[in-house]
């Protein structure tokens, strides 16, 4: 199992160009389900998860072609079961429900299973696919879904924001018959992105964006080329590490408007933050001071980003107040980053962060993607010598991370055991 061995201390300095969004890349991968002809998407990074979504669509019969980060997504469905041993690897798998059921009528798959961050249920989803029409049982483990005369438009409406959920309805809505209305849907950029490529294909969408989307449904979803959005929590996450390290860094392809709820907290705790129209200069000017966070569904501060912003005040002159309200059991990180020195106490779904001049390096473990990459700009900041294993949770979710910190300075290198 690799680990990241990082010799910390230097501030970052450089150029970075932020991937695609691999939170846009697997729903847009997904609705390649629904389309006639081949839908082409460009900008879609390479990432385990991605890797895993081409499987996934292969197993159902689908030509998946990748050519650089460009993926072709084309042909007939010839099996309608998502397998345990595919679903279990990637929680966005039950993306495909809505396209199966759409385009095809019928569709098979797994329960996702535990996931580290919290239940994350699937009953929205479920909720959204009967609202349409479709008879769903829950037997043997599998989603057991059908649509014999195909989908027919209605009105979901969600008792909290779910991104996947809303995802699942909105590809689901486009080739129902009549209109569908999806209420206190989902606003995140990934949603808007996906709606953009469903209308390229001839989906009738409105309102994608704000919280009540519209969906006029059609007979045939065609071809089309998409290009899939730069990826905010990466663009977040690098902005976090110039600050941490008191370095300066220039985002390039990010987009500020995705990300104005940390970089006002960023500018609120110090750190300097300008948009350069193509890209976006994030400078760690001295001494970072605390400040207090709550994360929310979009536009609200990214759950995603947590994590990082937490290694940030570890550091940061003051105490701040950290509330998580998306997932229930994203403190996983505490505890290694008090190996590290940290000064950090948890109640529920707060944590009070004690800011210390220093952390010092330690040998830590990363417990789910967002978290991993937390330790890694801890360790950045540290002088010494720190290591982070299971960072294979690192490999899911941002593309060539050592190769685009390396070039601005950080000393790290990946060993296996």
């Amino acid at each position: 199992m690799d680990r990241l061995r990082i010799d910390g201390g230097v501030p970052l300095t450089g150029d970075i160009t932020i991937s695609g969004a691999k939170n846009a890349a697997l729903p847009l991968m997904a609705a390649g389900l629904v389309t006639d002809g081949t839908l082409t998407l460009g900008n879609v990074p390479h990432l385990v998860d991605t890797a895993s979504m081409e499987v996934l669509l292969r197993n159902h019969g689908m030509d998946v072609i990748r050519d650089g980060e460009t993926v072709s997504i084309g042909g007939t469905v010839t099996n309608f079961d998502a397998p345990y041993d595919l679903v279990r690897k990637m929680r966005a798998s039950i993306l495909v429900l809505g396209p199966l059921l759409a385009r095809y009528g019928q569709a098979r798959v797994s329960l996702p299973g535990g996931c580290a961050i919290g239940t994350r249920p699937v009953d929205l989803h479920i909720r959204a696919m009967q609202a349409f029409g479709a008879i769903v049982e829950l037997a043997d483990g599998y989603i057991q879904a059908r649509a014999p005369s195909g989908l027919t438009g209605g009105r979901v409406v969600f008792p909290m924001v779910s991104v996947g959920a809303t995802e699942n309805a909105l590809i689901a809505a486009s080739l129902a018959k009549g209109e569908s209305e999806i209420v206190n849907a989902a606003r995140e950029p990934e949603i808007i992105d996906l709606a953009e490529c469903l209308i390229a294909m001839g989906a009738k969408i409105s309102g994608h964006g704000t919280d009540t989307i519209m969906v006029e449904g059609v007979d045939r979803l065609g071809d089309a080329t998409h290009q899939v959005i730069p990826d905010r929590i990466e663009a977040g996450t690098f902005a976090m590490a110039a600050a941490i390290t008191g370095g300066e860094l220039t985002l390039h392809k990010a987009r500020p408007r995705h990300l104005d709820a940390l970089f006002d907290v960023l500018k609120s705790a110090g750190v300097s933050v300008t948009d350069n129209g193509d890209a976006i200069q994030v400078s760690g000017n001295g001494q970072v001071t605390s400040t207090d966070i709550t994360t929310d569904p979009f536009p609200g501060f990214p759950t995603d980003l947590q994590a990082q912003f937490m290694a940030l005040m570890c550091l940061a002159e003051g105490s701040s107040r950290i509330s998580e309200t998306v997932f229930e059991n994203r403190f996983m990180h505490v505890p290694e980053l008090v190996r590290m020195g940290a000064d950090i106490q948890v109640d529920g779904g707060v944590a009070m962060v004690r800011g210390r001049p220093s952390l010092t390096p330690a040998p830590v473990m990363a417990t789910d993607l967002r978290a991993s990459v937390s330790l890694v700009l801890a360790a950045l900041a540290t002088k010494g010598t720190s290591e982070v294993s299971r960072i294979y949770h690192l490999d899911r979710g941002y593309s060539d991370l050592e190769t685009k910190l390396g070039s601005c300075g950080a000393r790290m290198e990946r060993v296996g055991d």
